[in-house]
């Protein structure tokens, strides 16, 4: 995906992140991250809030469900991934979205703890052995990878 820029960003789940399964069963999140600018006004002593980016996020397989179970509305999240503008038309007018095919996502611990349980990967519903990601060959295919992509 050379020329798609990948960001991190730092917000605020406007709601539960979604859980759906595609009809050959791979786990996706669809879920809105809010990111606002927020200054301090030395003169006035106050907060002053900017104008909130409103990001539509998509996350797939494992990492889609383990995002659904550890975090919801309200949350502050850190999200990775490669940033997306799409243009449509709503009611004859045309319309911007920003979106993330988010690579990483977890929540921060700036303002609130967080404790993280490793999870057993599975395949085709059965248990798989765990194992340590860092210390096992990868599969025989050669890819690196052993699932199909999400597309």
């Amino acid at each position: 995906m050379a020329g798609l820029p990948e960001v991190t960003v730092a917000g605020t789940l406007t709601a539960d992140p979604e859980l759906r399964f595609t009809q050959s069963g791979i786990a996706v999140a669809n879920f809105t991250v809010a990111a606002n600018d927020r200054r301090y006004d030395q003169q006035s002593g106050q907060w002053i809030d900017g104008d909130a980016t409103f990001l539509r996020c998509t996350l797939w397989r494992q990492p889609a469900e383990n995002l659904v179970n550890s975090v919801g509305k309200g949350a502050r999240v850190l999200v990775t991934g490669t940033l997306r503008q799409r243009q449509f038309e709503h009611e004859g007018q045309k319309r911007t979205v920003l979106e993330l095919d988010v690579t990483e996502a977890g929540p921060s611990v700036r303002w609130a703890t967080a404790k993280v349980t490793k999870v057993t990967r599975t395949t085709a519903g059965a248990a798989a052995p765990a194992a340590d990601a860092w210390n096992s060959a990868p599969p025989a295919n050669g890819s690196g990878f052993a699932d199909e992509p999400p597309f």
